[in-house]
């Protein structure tokens, strides 16, 4: 490359530099910039150095100055703080719905929005948990096309698979193709889903994206635009346990109030709560039925009981009394 190509691009080397190789811990010398210039190929003079500086500022770069034993620039602020790539390298590792290999290649795009020091940091941290991760190297070209499909208003058809106990994903009805209108994208107990209009039975129904295969867009329009326009989508992800359907009904559960936060925490601040007597409180909420949050009230022991609907209460019954059987002598 001809050296004076190499001048034109020297700014951009330079915001390379201050971007890479500084932070508020690490300021580096007008010295040891123009030496790291000179290792790609430009020869800059000192004045050069801090006239260039200074059009990085006007440009908005937070570069600032520091006296003393570490004397130098440095960059102080970027788009990402250090915690806010922490909690996003953590959101990375936990998720199932990408492989191993996507979890480590984002975590590495993530560690370059800071300094090498602070990216040796985080790396030092990351811990991707074989055996927990998806297998379908498909996620990232079927959350395209489903964006993609949301964008055009158009239909989307797939297989959909499940596990079987020899641990291998099966395609379910015999591979016959799912046809469904693309709603919203979930993240959800560490796992992504789609939720759509079944075209079939015209229900709205969840699909993981991680067992979704051969995503394609069709020809016909979406339907249920005026269902996912009013969709609550909080309302149904406390209200859905494990991501498992069940007929959304109003219940009435009466907790002790040591429950109060853990209340708080699955329903949000704006559960409806009642006072019931000075040691319990009830909560008003639509639920998915299902045998998951069955098996989350029984977690809770004798300090919550359902008062209302009398039907679920009775199916919650057998629900506890077909468990312990399993148990009896």
């Amino acid at each position: 490359m001809p050296r004076s190509f190499n001048q034109k691009l020297k700014i951009l080397f330079l915001m390379k530099i201050f971007q890479e190789k500084t932070d508020p811990e690490h300021p580096v010398p007008v010295r040891d910039i123009i030496t790291e210039m000179e290792g790609y190929g430009i020869s800059v003079e000192r004045k050069t150095v801090y006239d260039d500086i200074e059009t990085l500022r006007i440009f908005g770069m937070d570069i600032r100055s520091r006296r003393g034993k570490k004397a130098g620039y440095y960059l102080a602020d970027r788009r990402f703080r250090l915690p806010e790539l922490k909690f996003l390298m953590d959101a990375v590792q936990s998720s199932k719905f990408i492989t191993e290999e996507q979890s480590r290649r984002l975590m590495k795009k993530l560690e370059s929005l800071t300094s090498i020091y602070h990216a040796r940091n985080l790396e030092s941290q990351v811990i991707v948990r074989p055996g927990i991760k998806t297998a379908n190297e498909e996620i990232y070209a079927s959350i395209e096309t489903i964006y993609d499909a949301v964008a055009r208003n158009r239909q989307i058809s797939f297989q959909y698979c499940e596990w079987t106990i020899s641990k291998k994903l099966v395609q379910k009805r015999d591979g016959k193709r799912y046809r469904v209108s693309p709603g919203k994208l979930l993240w959800k107990n560490e796992n992504y889903y789609l939720l759509g209009l079944d075209e079939l039975s015209g229900v709205v129904k969840h699909y993981r994206v991680d067992k979704m295969r051969r995503v394609e867009i069709e020809s016909r329009k979406r339907s249920g635009e005026a269902v996912f326009r009013d969709f609550d989508l909080g309302k149904f992800s406390s209200g859905t346990f494990g991501m498992f359907g069940g007929k959304e009904i109003s219940l009435k559960i009466k907790f002790d109030n040591s429950l109060i936060g853990v209340i708080l925490d699955r329903f949000g601040q704006k559960a409806v709560i009642l006072q019931s007597d000075d040691s319990h409180f009830i909560l008003q909420a639509p639920i998915h039925v299902s045998g998951q949050f069955y098996g989350w009230l029984a977690g809770l022991g004798a300090e919550a009981e359902i008062i209302g609907p009398e039907k679920v209460r009775r199916e919650y019954v057998d629900f506890l009394k077909k468990t312990l059987r399993k148990y009896e002598d």
